[in-house]
């Protein structure tokens, strides 16, 4: 009983916080709120925060012993995953702007774009040129570096899941906004793995 309340309030969460910022919503509140719309972003990132710490708080609640630890030779695994989650997030913010992220922006009515960047156009500068999600990508390592208990694996599973269908979502708006342009990137860059990259750096070297 204990894992399928895990469940259920781990998929209400990702639910609710996907369905909060699709465009039907988005646009349902535009209508609503008017001017106080620019608070959106915001409220939003706080509302994310603070109805995590329930579900936080009950996860623990019902840990139990790892039936996996990242142990003896197995700890530079974990490091490097670690560094990997780290550096990809870094990578981000450098491309990003994280006033516009966290909603700043949006109060001074300076954004109307789904972008979190300053400029509001595509680019493909810096990681964004290895992969078009790499705040995305960096969860799955960071998620999976953590020592396994049953608790944990199930919400690790929904987690990654979570993290794929939201990028998906994310394209489609993406797709909407900036049309053939965003086709041309996806075609050129990865959503998450970044086997485009490797292939073209593959290709690059036999060249030479």
């Amino acid at each position: 009983m204990k894992y399928f309340i895990l469940v259920i309030i781990w998929i209400s969460y990702c639910a609710l916080h996907s369905a909060l910022i699709t465009p039907k919503v988005t646009n349902f509140f535009k209508n609503i709120l008017g001017e106080s719309y620019r608070f959106y972003r915001v409220s939003y990132n706080i509302f994310a925060l603070v109805s995590l710490i329930p579900v936080i708080l009950y996860t623990n609640s019902i840990r139990q012993t790892p039936f996996f630890i990242w142990d003896g030779y197995l700890l530079p695994v974990r490091y490097l995953l670690l560094a990997v989650g780290i550096l990809l997030f870094y990578a981000g913010v450098r491309q990003y702007d994280m006033s516009t992220f966290l909603g700043i922006k949006q109060i001074r009515r300076t954004v109307n774009h789904n972008l979190i960047n300053a400029t509001g156009k595509l680019n493909s500068n810096g990681i964004l040129g290895v992969v078009r999600h790499p705040f995305y990508i960096a969860i799955f390592p960071l998620l999976w570096a953590t020592n396994l208990d049953v608790t944990i694996l199930i919400v690790n599973s929904i987690l990654s899941l979570y993290v794929i269908i939201g990028t998906i979502l994310e394209e489609q708006k993406l797709i909407k906004e900036f049309g053939d342009e965003y086709r041309e990137y996806q075609r050129k860059v990865s959503m998450l793995f970044p086997l485009k990259w490797i292939r073209n750096r593959i290709k690059t070297a036999n060249i030479k």
